[in-house]
C-alpha cells in the first residue's frame, strides 16, 4: 500500500510514523507513506495555498489551484483508489472503513486547514471525506494520522500476531472483553476462574458474553446496528 498525505505542516506528520508499528511497517515494505508540502505547488513567490471567502466570513479558505496541481501531479504517476478528505464534516471513521481502506492500494489524504478547502475541490477531487469525531482540530493532520494507523495496523504482516486485530473492539459490532494477565491473584483481586480452567471452548463463550454485556452497557446502538 501507499498513502500519500497532503498537508500545510507536514512535519506535523513525521512523528507517529518513526516508532512503534508504523515505522516497523514502513521497514518491511508493508507500506509507503510519503507527506507532500503544498506549499511547494504554489504559484506566487509568497508561497501563498490560502485566500480570503468569497462573499466575506471569518477565516481563510485552502485554494483550488495548489490542491489541483498536487493531486494532478501524484495521478498523472499512478492510480488511486481514493483521495480522502480529512474534516469535521465528513463521516465518523469507523473499523469497518479502516477494514475497507487497508484492502486499497494507493490512497491520497488531504488534510484540511484553516476553515476548510474551495468547495470545488470537494466536488472535483474527493472521492471520501472522514471525520475522526464531532470536534474541530487545528489541521487535518493528527486525525490523517489516526485513519493511517487504524489502517496500516490490518495490513497482513504488520502485526505479530494477525489474528489480535481480529478480535479488537468493533471487528464484530462488539467492544472487546474484559482482558487480564499475570499474576491470577493481585491484592486478592482475582482474574476470572474460567480463564484459567484451560478449557478453551467455555473460555471462548465466556468472552463473547462478556463482550456482548459490555457492549449492551456502554455502546448500545452498536448491538442497533
Amino acid at each position: 500500500m501507499r498513502i500519500d498525505i497532503i498537508s500545510v505542516v507536514p512535519e506535523l506528520l513525521h512523528s507517529p510514523f518513526e516508532a512503534s508499528i508504523l515505522k516497523r511497517a514502513i521497514e518491511k515494505g508493508l507500506v509507503e507513506v510519503h507527506f507532500h508540502n503544498l506549499r511547494e505547488f504554489a504559484t506566487n513567490k509568497y508561497k501563498q495555498i490560502d485566500d480570503y471567502q468569497f462573499g466575506g466570513g471569518a477565516g481563510m479558505v485552502m485554494m483550488i489551484e495548489p490542491i489541483d496541481k498536487c493531486i494532478t501531479k501524484l495521478k498523472s504517476q499512478r492510480d488511486y483508489n481514493e483521495v480522502i478528505y480529512m474534516t469535521p464534516d465528513g463521516k465518523t471513521l469507523t473499523q469497518g472503513d479502516a477494514n475497507e481502506l487497508s484492502l486499497k492500494e494507493n490512497i491520497i489524504i488531504l488534510c484540511g486547514h484553516y476553515k476548510g478547502v474551495d468547495q470545488r475541490v470537494r466536488d472535483q477531487f474527493i472521492t471520501r471525506e472522514i471525520s475522526v469525531g464531532d470536534y474541530v482540530l487545528s489541521g487535518g493532520e493528527l486525525a490523517a494520522a489516526i485513519v493511517c494507523d487504524a489502517v496500516i495496523r490490518l495490513i497482513p504482516g504488520v502485526l505479530g500476531n494477525e489474528t489480535s486485530a481480529l478480535t479488537d473492539s468493533f471487528q464484530d459490532n462488539l467492544l472487546a472483553p474484559p482482558i487480564y494477565t499475570r499474576p491470577a491473584d493481585y491484592k486478592g483481586w482475582k482474574v476470572p476462574e474460567i480463564l484459567t480452567s484451560g478449557n478453551t471452548p467455555k473460555i471462548d463463550v465466556w468472552r463473547e458474553e462478556q463482550a456482548y454485556k459490555r457492549t449492551e452497557e456502554r455502546r448500545p446502538d452498536l448491538l442497533e446496528d
